[in-house]
């Protein structure tokens, strides 16, 4: 895990139609590479586009590709929104 950004929180707390960079991975060898594959690497930005209901899954756009995680799996991406970032 690398130290997070200031103003960071975590990718399952966005509002939907937030924007945020991803600051840190906080995940085991096999979940990191999942994410990583999936296209979460830090650096890169994401935009929360729905959360379902119940603690479902959450539809999150990285670039050009949308992608569904499970709330556990973004509760390890850590971010920081971009409103934080253009006032830094």
């Amino acid at each position: 895990m690398r130290p997070s950004a200031p103003f960071s929180t975590l990718l399952s707390s966005l509002h939907t139609g937030q924007s945020a960079v991803i600051s840190g991975l906080d995940a085991q060898n096999e979940l990191y590479l999942r994410l990583t594959a999936m296209g979460l690497r830090i650096g890169k930005q994401v935009q929360l586009l729905r959360s379902a209901a119940f603690s479902g899954p959450l539809h999150v756009r990285v670039g050009t590709t949308d992608i569904m995680l499970r709330k556990s799996e973004a509760a390890r991406v850590q971010v920081v929104p971009v409103d934080s970032v253009a006032g830094a």
